[in-house]
């Protein structure tokens, strides 16, 4: 199977870790703010713009903006293919936040993208940062029965629905040396979740990305995929986002955590997926690849990755550059990252790239892109 294209959409919202600092509910100590600074991002896209006030009324969340850009990355994908709506056989769109429980994202994107009203699509949702890898693969298994058609690919990476809404109203947050000094084991559980929402609030961005797969073209060919999902029971509360419940009618909650082991985490379930995936070629490969396409969990992670599979430098600058200039994209960041690969460095007939993805589910996937002319 042939990526033919690959394309990206931002929102028009730029925002630079001081405009985030400024626009923040309350003021954060030094040491909050260096744990901020120390997370590589350097600015982000959002969908919509910073208000932070709480709100005294229930607000329903508007899908127009998500909608919107995930249209701009299909649109443009499409275009860069000469492909029509009518040559669009199957739609995959993979995202975590839809301000619509249901129906959908994809239900939303066939109407908006104008799409035949027999097109088959399907959603993937939840698995955030190894959503590409999810939806390639679904492309593989639908054009290996239908090795004509094509397949349209959306990846979002909007999750500022979540991470914005979750520090509206915060009047302070404190920094994690005091946090473990309380003894208040309630006290405790709040001022961390209060920590984490303000790390997720100034580590994740906006973005879109789109693909067009066939069974034969130019582009990077892809082959297989290897997962790995919770070696032990309960290593999904890593890393998640569910609901809570407050005693008011119509009145629900949201709770999301990245823990402290998600870095250990990272190496322990990326080397079982290489491992698996490359098998006894894997010196080899490792050596010889022209990139690595490394998801953007954060600079912390990126170092301890890089550090424990000898990468080189060079070979992750695009995956530093895509988190320092858009943030942690989760499952748009893989295809970003592509995207920049293609448009930065000449690529030769038979150049590979191993694509690595890790992150809440808790889940890692590996696979090896082949570049064909």
């Amino acid at each position: 199977m042939q990526i033919l294209q690959l394309a990206t959409a931002l929102p028009k919202n730029e925002f630079s870790n001081d405009d985030l600092l400024q626009a923040f509910p309350c003021a954060l100590s030094e040491s909050v703010r260096q744990n901020v600074f120390n997370l590589g991002v350097k600015k982000r896209f959002l969908v919509n713009s910073v208000s932070l006030a709480p709100e005294d009324h229930e607000t329903v969340m508007d899908e127009k903006g998500l909608v919107d850009l995930c249209t701009e990355a299909c649109a443009s994908a499409m275009r860069d293919t000469a492909l029509s709506a009518e040559d669009v056989d199957y739609l995959v769109a993979a995202y975590d936040v839809n301000p619509f429980l249901s129906p959908g994202l994809s239900q939303l994107l066939v109407p908006s993208l104008n799409l035949g009203k027999y097109v088959k699509h399907t959603n993937v949702q939840g698995i955030a940062s190894t959503a590409f890898t999810k939806a390639l693969d679904l492309a593989k298994d639908h054009l290996a029965g239908h090795p004509n058609d094509h397949v349209l690919v959306c990846v979002s990476g909007v999750s500022s629905y979540w991470f914005q809404n979750q520090v509206r109203g915060i009047s302070d947050v404190m920094d994690i040396k005091q946090i473990n000094e309380l003894k208040d084991e309630a006290r405790k559980g709040l001022e961390l979740r209060k920590w984490v929402s303000t790390i997720q609030h100034f580590l994740f961005g906006d973005g879109v990305a789109a693909a067009v797969l066939a069974r034969e073209g130019e582009g990077f060919s892809f082959n297989k995929a290897v997962e790995v999902t919770n070696v032990s029971q309960k290593d999904y509360l890593a890393g998640f986002s569910r609901l809570t419940l407050l005693n008011e009618p119509f009145k629900f909650g949201f709770l999301s955590h990245l823990d402290k082991e998600i870095p250990n985490l990272g190496v322990k379930y990326t080397g079982l997926a290489l491992e698996r995936l490359l098998d006894k070629d894997a010196n080899r490969i490792i050596k010889t690849v022209k990139k690595w396409a490394v998801h953007t969990g954060s600079e912390k992670i990126l170092n301890v990755l890089a550090e424990h599979n000898g990468i080189e430098d060079a070979k992750l600058s695009e995956s530093r550059g895509i988190l320092a200039n858009y943030g942690n994209l989760a499952g748009a960041s893989l295809p970003f990252i592509l995207k920049r690969i293609i448009d930065d460095i000449k690529l030769d007939d038979g150049d590979s790239v191993l694509m690595v993805g890790y992150g809440w589910g808790f889940s890692a996937s590996a696979c090896l892109l082949e570049y064909r002319k």
